[in-house]
């Protein structure tokens, strides 16, 4: 005799809702009780908020993500401040250079120093700022030039100018953080960047040189770069970068990106990329010519045209991308948060903390 088998009862498991597939603005007409979150802010019912036991689970869409949007409103409007020095030899193109990074006549020549005009026999700094405007981005870019730097007989500790300038800018920047009543927005004058300019001898460093950046590398971020590298052929080329490196390494000067700053593996590989290729062997011209059927920056030879932005022909472009598109931010956060901080440390120890300007003496300054 077979006994029939009941199966055990089969209960339904509670329904989840689903995550909605694209967020949805909500109805005009909803109600903004205790069960929505807020109102109008595209937020999804959260079940079991507000029960014992289990833990709640956010299935609806916060809106978080729109943070990257407020904080990209907020620099719009704000701008960009960046301020670069170039260094090196007369003669070398550092104008010219800066004038094709940032497509524009930001050098000293073209803002009141006029081609006639004598290079000063002492190292002469001179600042100018331009506002520079792409896309709706604002920057205000200052250009602190260093003219005729090395060219005098006595060239004994010439970096002393330059090293003083740089502090000066720190210095400015303390003194405004430590007033009772700050500017809502302290001006930023700080050196950022460093253009080093490096003869192209195909030989090597001068001890000059290494001196000079021995020293100013401890207060900036230097970047190497050798100049009119079109003078050299290919394999001359590479063999003064490669010699170049191998002495920066020797003398212990360090130039950004640094390594001990890599943040993560991802990092790493992409500013070991970047100093592998340093110093940067670049070619600077403001003229237009003609290749190919197309206006191209260069410099016109007997042989032909030595395209600037042209990889095959120099590592201007490298220079550019690394400089302004994907490292621009980070020189300006090292400087703050290194080399700034570095002499914010020193000279509040050394003087037992710098006493705050009192609001009254400031009130004007901050008008």
């Amino acid at each position: 005799m077979s006994e029939s088998i009941v199966p055990p009862e089969v209960r339904p498991k509670p329904a989840v809702p689903a995550k909605p597939p694209h967020v949805a603005a909500p109805s005009p007409t909803a109600p903004h009780g205790p069960s929505g979150l807020g109102g109008g802010v595209g937020v999804d019912r959260v079940p079991g908020l507000g029960h014992s036991g289990g833990g709640s689970t956010l299935l609806g869409y916060i809106g978080i993500d729109t943070i990257i949007e407020q904080m990209r409103k907020k620099t719009m409007k704000a701008g960009f401040d960046f301020n670069i020095m170039i260094v090196g030899h007369s003669g070398l193109g550092k104008s010219t250079l800066v004038n094709t990074l940032f497509k524009s006549q930001v050098s000293r020549w073209s803002s009141g120093w006029g081609g006639e005009h004598k290079i000063p026999k002492t190292v002469e700094i001179k600042a100018v700022s331009h506002v520079i405007e792409e896309g709706g981005v604002k920057m205000k870019l200052t250009v602190i030039d260093t003219p005729g730097f090395g060219d005098q007989i006595n060239n004994e500790n010439c970096w002393d100018p330059i090293s003083k300038y740089i502090n000066e800018q720190y210095e400015k920047f303390l003194k405004e953080e430590v007033n009772i009543a700050r500017k809502k927005r302290i001006p930023d004058t700080r050196v950022h960047c460093c253009l080093y300019f490096i003869s192209p001898t195909g030989h090597s460093l001068r001890q000059l040189d290494i001196e000079f950046m021995k020293h100013l590398s401890r207060v900036v971020n230097i970047i190497p770069v050798i100049a009119k590298s079109d003078t050299m052929t290919p394999d001359e080329k590479n063999e003064f970068k490669h010699r170049v490196r191998k002495e920066l390494e020797t003398y212990g000067i360090e130039y950004y990106p640094q390594n001990e700053f890599d943040d993560d593996m991802e990092d790493k590989n992409e500013n070991d990329k970047i100093r592998e290729a340093m110093p940067f062997a670049v070619v600077g011209s403001d003229k237009e010519f003609q290749v190919n059927s197309k206006r191209v920056l260069g410099r016109k030879t007997a042989w032909g045209v030595v395209e600037v932005e042209n990889p095959n022909h120099c590592e201007f472009a490298l220079l550019r991308d690394f400089l302004i598109r994907s490292h621009l931010q980070d020189l300006k956060e090292v400087t703050h948060n290194i080399h700034y901080e570095t002499y914010r440390a020193r000279r509040l120890n050394d003087n037992g903390g710098l006493h705050p300007i009192s609001a009254n003496n400031t009130q004007e300054s901050n008008l």
